[in-house]
């Protein structure tokens, strides 16, 4: 098999993580990747952070609605795009991808959480003292998994159509 494609099918939503630090050159490998992502009109219009301290994580898990277990990470990147950037959420949707794909290559797991249009996006912009032309679109926790849920996926054949030609 394919080991992108093994990748890909292997990645799951992580919520809960051992206390085991991530190496380093596994954070910039993955912050690589993530810049790497594709972009309109090269544009680039990201801005990546990655957070560590305990205080910090503890202080973004209580700002958001669903993101309380980044308190239990060890690594919390957040992604950041443009204001003004035409493409910034679809850049930066990209570039969360690839950094996912990327940690996941290394058995690190972890899950999206939103940040575009939440009620915290610019409090968490703020306490990463981030300029203000930058708008939080994700935050994403991660660290080694304590445990991996499977949760069912619809069948192939509800998610996808074809043309119909004559």
């Amino acid at each position: 098999m394919n080991l992108g494609i093994t990748i890909i099918r292997s990645r799951r939503s992580i919520r809960k993580y051992k206390d085991e630090p991530i190496r380093d050159e596994i954070i910039k490998e993955a912050l690589e990747c993530a810049s790497l992502a594709p972009t309109a009109r090269n544009e680039q219009p990201w801005l990546f952070g990655t957070v560590t301290r305990l205080e910090t994580l503890k202080a973004i898990a209580a700002l958001t609605d669903h993101g309380k277990f980044i308190a239990d990470a060890r690594i919390c990147f957040a992604v950041f795009g443009e204001r003004d950037a035409t493409y910034y959420l679809e850049d930066c949707c990209a570039a969360t991808t690839q950094l996912i794909l990327a940690l996941q290559s290394h058995g690190v797991g972890s899950c999206w959480v939103a940040g575009e249009k939440k009620h915290y996006a610019e409090d968490v912009r703020k306490l990463l003292n981030v300029p203000e032309n930058y708008t939080l679109v994700s935050l994403l926790p991660a660290g080694y998994p304590e445990e991996i849920k499977v949760p069912p996926k619809k069948d192939l054949e509800d998610v996808t159509f074809s043309e119909v030609c004559d």
